[in-house]
């Protein structure tokens, strides 16, 4: 623990010039008492640190000394200090870890670099859930990942989508965050399959651990993993239906799929409105994600979905002509 508190204590200097030990306290968290002995500490180890007196003085090291990184370009320094990576490292439980090897990279970056990456962090912030929809935080999600880092199983329970629960003995490969959920990927008793972490009930960190499979590869497991989902989810069927403008304006809301239709496949019409056919998952979710936006959607076909539309349509002005 010390040895840490020493480093970061050098890093601190380094990167920022002259502090008072008020400021290395505050900063580490520490009394001033434990500063000076830590400035003893690395003096007496060699590293040239000095102390200005009076009321402007404070601790500092000699110019010139300073660590340097090679390799890295100015901006390709400049690009590992952008924001938004942070919340994503604390879901893990590496935010101390991710900010401390921040500290190092900067402190280890010469003058040019270091100036850059401030002004990266200034003016760009990475914002990565969608608007009006809040970041998942399950409370599993630390345990899993701490399993992952270990290689040990997990025995958890796990709500499926038709709410109906299994326990599974899983051996966790990767940790995925796609949009706002986290998802685990694991090789159960016969295969690999993802697992979102928010309907995981229960988990237990075994002690067994497992070896991992050298030829794994996350991203590409993922990706197959994606397509194959989406197959899977919109196996309904299609449906051809109009767009008036309005519709198409606000038609993302219904997700990539739907708006990669209307992009790649709409045709424009003589009256302004888009007809588009695209995959559903049923009658009934395109009866929902059509019937919000009224009439500015159309259903042509099929007819069993129309007829469907026209019910829901004919039950609503029912519902708002009752006294």
């Amino acid at each position: 623990m010390r040895a840490s508190r020493l480093l970061s204590t050098l890093l601190l200097l380094q990167t920022r010039g002259r502090l008072t030990a008020q400021q290395i306290a505050d900063e580490l968290e520490v009394s001033v008492r434990t500063v000076y002995r830590d400035i003893e500490a690395l003096s007496a180890s060699g590293v040239p640190v000095y102390a200005d007196r009076g009321p402007t003085g404070g601790f500092a090291l000699l110019d010139g000394y300073r660590t340097s990184l090679t390799g890295l370009t100015t901006d390709e320094a400049a690009a590992l200090f952008l924001n938004g990576s942070g919340a994503t490292a604390g879901d893990l439980g590496l935010g101390p870890t991710l900010e401390a090897a921040r500290l190092k990279l900067l402190a280890a970056l010469p003058a040019e670099q270091r100036s850059m990456a401030g002004r990266i962090q200034e003016r760009v912030h990475v914002d990565a859930p969608g608007w009006f929809r809040d970041p998942e935080a399950p409370p599993h999600l630390d345990a899993a990942a701490g399993a992952l880092w270990e290689q040990r199983r997990i025995q958890v329970v796990y709500r499926k989508w038709d709410r109906t629960s299994v326990e599974r003995t899983l051996e966790p490969l990767g940790l995925v965050l796609k949009g706002t959920a986290w998802y685990l990927v694991a090789r159960g008793r016969t295969r690999v399959n993802g697992y979102r972490i928010s309907r995981v009930d229960a988990l237990t960190v075994l002690d067994e651990t497992f070896e991992r499979p050298a030829d794994f590869d996350l991203r590409r497991y993922w990706l197959e993993f994606s397509e194959n989902l989406e197959r899977t989810l919109y196996n309904g069927g299609s449906a051809t239906v109009r767009l008036s403008p309005r519709a198409v304006s606000l038609w993302w809301m219904l997700g990539p799929v739907a708006e990669r239709a209307r992009r790649e496949h709409g045709v424009l019409e003589s009256d302004g409105w888009v007809r588009v056919t695209l995959p559903i998952e049923s009658f009934e979710h395109a009866r929902i994600d059509f019937g919000r936006f009224g009439p500015d959607v159309e259903v042509l076909e099929p007819l069993q979905l129309r007829a469907l539309m026209r019910a829901t349509a004919e039950e609503t002005v029912r519902r708002y002509s009752a006294p």
